[in-house]
């Protein structure tokens, strides 16, 4: 399992909840847990407005944007119509109750992602 990288226990992820996983660079990465004990992993920014994911409510295989309700999949990070766009899915190993995602995912993808900035200040670049 070198390619793998323990980051928690699938008891440690709330049941319908989720935890963050910091990167040394990009974006966290959220894991989620349903009430069925599946774990996924997505990129913690919604594809509408970047909302940060792991504030969601977990139902079955998805996730509600906490801003603005969007329902994302948990199996592909995409939105459900009538809403369009997807976030980054990354790779979920569970053994022996323990939660794995894949080192080079969590180093390669979604690298240059940026987090939303908030407030009437803000101008983009």
């Amino acid at each position: 399992m070198s390619d793998w990288k323990k980051i928690c226990f699938v008891s440690d992820i709330p049941v319908l909840g989720s935890r963050r996983v910091a990167r040394a660079v990009g974006m966290d990465v959220a894991v989620f847990r349903n009430d069925q004990d599946e774990v996924f992993a997505l990129l913690d920014r919604c594809p509408h407005k970047g909302g940060p994911l792991s504030q969601g409510i977990v139902f079955g295989t998805s996730v509600a944007c906490p801003l603005h309700n969007w329902t994302i999949g948990l199996n592909d990070g995409c939105a459900r119509a009538p809403d369009e766009g997807c976030t980054q899915k990354f790779s979920v190993k569970v053994v022996a109750g323990e939660v794995h995602l894949n080192s080079t995912e969590l180093a390669t993808l979604a690298l240059d992602v940026k987090a939303p900035v908030a407030g009437p200040a803000h101008k983009e670049v």
